[in-house]
């Protein structure tokens, strides 16, 4: 809970530098989404129950309906049993990164988006008692991302999409390490604004 508001208070630090600085500029955009995680196979031997996760996005469009963006997240999953013992949390995060399309769906206020880039992530277990006990170090993986942005005026839009990401790590636990893949399904809305 601690890193949630740690994390949320960081956001809401940069939303506001960002506003400052990025005030006479019509091209930055920044977003904040929150959402659900699916995890599409097991991590390890551990299966996961569904996670949530938040993301702060901040995007710099260079061309007509060309961005490019970068980004922090944090996404948590439970597991009643794992390599890593019983009832242990596993949270990722780290970086986003990469290319956004946004483009209008003929007059209404509505435009569709699609994104793909990387991710520089890791990997760390905690125990029910908030310690980590584990961490994979920070790596590359990627994601793609779909959606619709509905414009809420003033410089505003409503972004629900789909996302798919993946990320694999090694962990080490009491000396023994696994191979882990955390490939995630995530069903997320955003908002964003222009600037």
């Amino acid at each position: 809970m601690k890193r949630l508001l740690l994390l949320l208070s960081i956001i809401g630090m940069l939303i506001m530098l960002t506003a400052e600085v990025a005030s006479a500029q019509s091209r930055i955009s920044w977003e904040i989404r929150t959402g659900v995680d699916f995890a599409t196979q097991e991590l390890g031997n551990a299966d996961l129950n569904t996670g949530f996760g938040l993301d702060g996005i901040l995007s710099y469009r260079f061309m007509p309906h060309t961005s490019v963006f970068g980004g922090w997240g944090w996404h948590r999953f439970t597991s009643d049993d794992s390599f890593a013992g019983a009832n242990m949390d596993f949270e990722e995060t780290g970086y986003t990164f990469g290319l956004e399309y946004l483009h209008p769906l003929g007059n209404a206020p509505l435009d569709f988006y699609l994104r793909g880039g990387g991710i520089y992530n890791h990997i760390e277990v905690e125990n029910s008692d908030g310690d980590i006990t584990a961490d994979s170090d920070h790596g590359l993986g990627w994601q793609i991302e779909g959606g619709l942005a509905f414009d809420l005026g003033n410089r505003w839009m409503l972004k629900p999409g789909i996302r798919y990401r993946a990320l694999s790590r090694d962990i080490e636990v009491s000396n023994i390490t696994t191979d882990i893949d955390l490939t995630v399904f995530n069903t997320s809305i955003g908002i964003s604004r222009t600037f």
